[in-house]
């Protein structure tokens, strides 16, 4: 039998009509049909009528569509951004704008000034606003009542920290080849140490990790990393060798003979050292060219320094004098006596605002580096202070024998008491603060020491800066855009906001000359010529002597015109000094115009 598709109507039942609207049924006679589906694209069709349905009632209740999109943003809320503290806004000011437009002459010059002057306000708003993704906040030492910061030891500074900051409280023994000179990279991550023996190494002192141990088999006397962790140099006994990472040698640098101090001026790349003799010199790593030498006149030098606010080397002598230098000038720029006796200790802090130098009569002195005056503050320490070091949030470590003491405020304020102490077996022989780490690396005879001092370090970085978590492709595009932004050595000076002044004398002599040149018009020569005997062609002889006549006084006045446009240039702009440079083989030669050779 085939398949049955309506059921048998019971007996006494009427016939029923079965007409339903949602579910697809049909008019049967005698029996029900099963529920069928509908195909997709009617019920799609069913659903887009229903909503047209319901929002023709929506416009009759509620006006039209329009209206219904204004009350749903009329409902949302606008957040405004919550008000700026006027300190931050102070903080972040890059000085008071240009008020009063009423001098510019143009309206469209006039709207221009306003778009600077709120693009200027907008931009230190916004890095006002961004402190609050600054998450870290430096620490430091609390003293409980009747106590001390200066009694707390490093052991008990140990137990007290987190496992994270104890394990950079180390120590290296080094015996056999002390003293050691110590060497951080500007990311902080990375520590190069030189033995006098010999000994050199660097390595990731976080996470203890050696990239290469040599021993270069002669007195060491400094070390310096470049511009990043890949290269370093050593100043050893006869001249200044450069090695990379992994301990090969680069270069070996001659005309830095019997080198004693070095110094890196990171966004110039320069590479300064100081002789026996009192020799200066400064060499562009980028090209390999000797950009200045120069004698300081002052005999063997004691310390050697750069400010970082300006790029100049200070260098201290046995006279007690501390003197600055640049590469564009033989002769010093500034002289300071700051002791009578030999200048031992010698620092300048990350602004370039304050310098301390210590002197072999225990005293101790800080001085205003940019206005040249009598000390700040004058101190009388308990023993000769041998090195000085500032970290970046102002505190000054004083190593006085096999004793550090570490010094908060001691610039602005005196300061009576030290902030912290710590006692060595060895003498100290070098120190210098960790950038970005509440850490001190002291080098001495018996090795290397790192040792903890909340509150040194800044807690927040610029990775555009200084990046101690930078991958290998973010160093490779950091060395680029360096290179690119390179400052050039002649624009070192003491004070670096004179480069964008405006020579005023020279502007008005320059527009003078111009004014004079474009106003002078050549003269006008009226030259008649003298009359002959009558004869042929005699008016064209007098027409054609007349223009020889002005011509030649036309170009008299055109060699007097240029003359005078060469001595004005002069005047104005700096003579470009004859050495030649490497990059010349790219210019442009000159065709000697000499006939060719006969054959």
């Amino acid at each position: 039998m085939g398949k049955r598709y309506f059921e048998q109507k019971p007996a006494g039942t009427e016939e029923t009509t079965h007409d339903n609207d949602k579910g697809g049924g049909l008019k049967v006679f005698g029996g029900s049909l099963k529920k069928s589906k509908r195909p997709k694209h009617m019920l799609q069709r069913r659903k887009n009528v229903e909503n047209v349905m319901k929002m023709a009632k929506l416009s009759k209740n509620t006006g039209s569509n329009k209206d219904v999109k204004k009350q749903k943003v009329a409902k949302t809320e606008i957040i405004e951004r919550p008000k700026i503290a006027p300190e931050k806004l102070e903080v972040y000011s890059r000085g008071a704008g240009l008020s009063d437009v009423s001098g510019i002459k143009t309206k469209l010059n006039q709207q221009k000034v306003k778009n600077k002057e709120n693009t200027v306000l907008w931009a230190s708003e916004l890095a006002a606003r961004t402190e609050i993704l600054l998450t870290e906040e430096f620490g430091c030492l609390e003293a409980e009542d009747g106590e001390v910061t200066r009694q707390y030891t490093q052991k008990s500074i140990v137990d007290s920290v987190d496992i994270t900051s104890a394990t950079k409280s180390f120590e290296l023994d080094l015996r056999q080849y002390g003293p050691y000179r110590i060497d951080f990279t500007r990311n902080g991550r990375y520590l190069t140490l030189g033995g006098k023996k010999g000994h050199v190494a660097a390595f990731d002192w976080v996470t203890k990790k050696l990239m290469c141990e040599i021993n270069v088999m002669e007195e060491v006397f400094d070390i310096q990393w470049l511009h990043n962790e890949l290269m370093y140099a050593v100043a050893q006994k006869e001249w200044v060798y450069i090695y990379d990472r992994q301990g090969v040698e680069l270069h070996c640098l001659k005309a830095m003979n019997k080198p004693l101090r070095l110094q890196f001026l990171p966004y110039h790349f320069l590479l300064s050292a100081v002789n026996e003799d009192g020799w200066l010199s400064w060499l562009d790593i980028s090209i390999g060219k000797m950009v200045a030498r120069t004698s300081s006149h002052c005999g063997r030098p004691i310390s050697l320094v750069q400010n970082p606010y300006n790029a100049i080397l200070c260098l201290g002598n046995a006279k007690g004098v501390v003197s600055m230098w640049s590469p564009t000038v033989q002769k010093p720029l500034a002289k300071m006596l700051c002791h009578k006796m030999i200048v031992q200790g010698l620092t300048i802090d990350n602004t370039g605002k304050y310098m301390a130098t210590s002197a072999p009569d225990h005293s101790l002195k800080v001085w205003d580096i940019r206005n040249l005056d009598g000390p700040l503050q004058h101190y009388q320490l308990q023993a000769n202070a041998t090195h000085l070091s500032f970290s970046q949030k102002g505190l000054l470590a004083v190593a006085m024998g096999n004793v550090v003491e570490i010094f908060k405020d001691c610039c602005t304020t005196s300061a009576d008491k030290a902030y912290m102490r710590h006692r060595m077996t060895q003498h100290v022989s070098d120190l210098e603060f960790c950038p970005y780490e509440d850490v001190l690396g002291i080098g001495s005879r018996g090795g290397y020491h790192s040792i903890l001092v909340p509150g040194s370090g800044e807690a927040n970085f610029d990775a555009y800066e200084a990046n101690p978590f930078q991958t290998r492709e973010q160093r490779r595009e950091a060395e680029v855009k360096a290179l690119l932004e390179k400052i050039q050595p002649e624009m070192i000076t003491l004070d670096p906001t004179s480069i964008i002044q405006v020579n005023v004398p020279s502007l008005k002599q320059k527009i003078e000359a111009k004014k004079q040149l474009l106003l002078v018009k050549p003269p006008k020569i009226d030259f008649t010529p003298r009359m002959k005997k009558k004869r042929h062609g005699n008016t064209v002889r007098m027409a054609r002597s007349r223009k020889i006549v002005q011509a030649e006084a036309k170009q008299q006045f055109v060699k007097a015109m240029s003359k005078a446009k060469a001595s004005a240039h002069d005047e104005v702009n700096v003579d470009e000094s004859t050495e030649k440079s490497v990059l010349d083989r790219f210019k442009k030669k000159k065709k000697t115009g000499k006939p060719a050779p006969v054959k």
